[in-house]
């Protein structure tokens, strides 16, 4: 039996408890500062107020102020923040990481500086650390199609691990696999890392199939949707992705493979990224868009910004010609420049 203590209780974090505990593990859930509330309803009801189920055996709740006691003799560590808790993250755990411990994240994302250059977040969550630790340490992620509700529910699941090391990410694996949980592990770290945040861009593109169909009234008279447009745009954003990965060397399989493709098909179905999609599709500015979704956490306009920094070093560099990804240019015309935007269908797929 291992201890495995999960730092921010979120949803997807959170739902690695249950194949945790399934293989007997013990547990600890802590919350980041924003999670008090979470955390109360774990302590006092031992449920998950959204995910909306009891949680499974061998969990033990703990607030922020608890997290240095709640690691203390942990095995691996889980990273279940967002992107914008990353920093936190990696703040918080500085001190209390241990030589040999290894960590594994959740968050989907990367960032760029002024200049192009890409951090992903292990390697963010890595520098953080003293050099005698990060050098006898691990640092992995977790990428492929895996909603959390659905994974809480026991739902078949196949998700990467991803480290520098493959035996490290299959080391690790084995804590989690079960009979509905499937991992393959992968030495491919970047590129996983690269796959799991572009398709967070992408499916941007695919909501705006959306809403081209909410502006025409919805379904005609005979039942035509749009389901076309939306299926054009979900290729050409897997050959970007492909192009995008090969220019950063990236394995670029992961863009056809659970990471990209597999990953972007559950993001699509539903969800924040899909919605603002669908409102720049019915015609609305970034900026009208981003006014009705008020509150709303948006990762994907963090990774189109980036990718605004990113796009034109790999062009100026060569590895990239100017009309190779007129989808992501389009995404980067509505969020960084608050252009109305429609889909460059006459575009798609220049190399065909």
């Amino acid at each position: 039996m291992a201890h495995v203590a999960i730092v921010g209780a979120g949803v997807m974090g959170t739902a690695l408890a249950w194949p945790l505990s399934d293989n007997g593990h013990r547990i600890s859930l802590v919350g980041t500062p924003l999670d008090r509330e979470i955390i109360d309803e774990a302590r006092s009801r031992h449920r998950h107020p959204k995910l909306g189920r009891e949680l499974p055996p061998g969990v033990t709740a703990y607030h922020t102020e608890e997290l240095a006691a709640a690691i203390e003799d942990a095995d691996l560590i889980v990273s279940g923040v967002n992107s914008w808790g990353v920093d936190w993250i990696a703040d918080a755990l500085a001190e209390s990481l241990k030589r040999g411990r290894d960590v594994i994240g959740v968050t989907k994302g990367f960032r760029s500086d002024d200049a192009g250059e890409i951090e992903i977040f292990p390697r963010v969550l890595a520098g953080q650390a003293p050099a005698s630790i990060r050098e006898h340490s691990n640092f992995m992620a977790v990428g492929g199609p895996c909603i959390a509700g659905e994974l809480a529910g026991r739902r078949q699941s196949c998700v990467v691990f991803a480290a520098e090391e493959k035996e490290a990410a299959e080391r690790v694996a084995r804590l989690f696999r079960t009979g509905y949980y499937h991992i393959w592990p992968s030495a491919d770290l970047w590129g996983l890392e690269l796959a799991v945040a572009l398709k967070n861009a992408y499916v941007l593109g695919v909501g705006m199939a959306n809403g081209m169909l909410e502006a025409a009234g919805g379904a005609d008279h005979a039942g035509a949707v749009m389901h076309n447009p939306a299926a054009a745009t979900f290729a050409q954003a897997l050959y970007e992705m492909e192009q995008i990965l090969t220019a950063l060397n990236g394995t670029p399989a992961h863009a056809h493979g659970l990471p990209g493709a597999g990953d972007q098909y559950v993001t699509a179905m539903g969800g924040r990224t899909l919605r603002l999609g669908t409102l720049i599709g019915r015609g609305y500015r970034y900026s009208q868009a981003r006014e009705m979704m008020a509150g709303e956490t948006l990762e994907t306009v963090a990774i189109i910004e980036s990718m605004s920094r990113v796009y034109p070093r790999l062009r100026k560099q060569g590895v990239l010609r100017d009309d190779e990804l007129p989808l992501i240019e389009t995404l980067i015309a509505a969020i960084t420049r608050d252009e109305v935007v429609t889909l460059p269908w006459e575009r798609y797929f220049a190399s065909m």
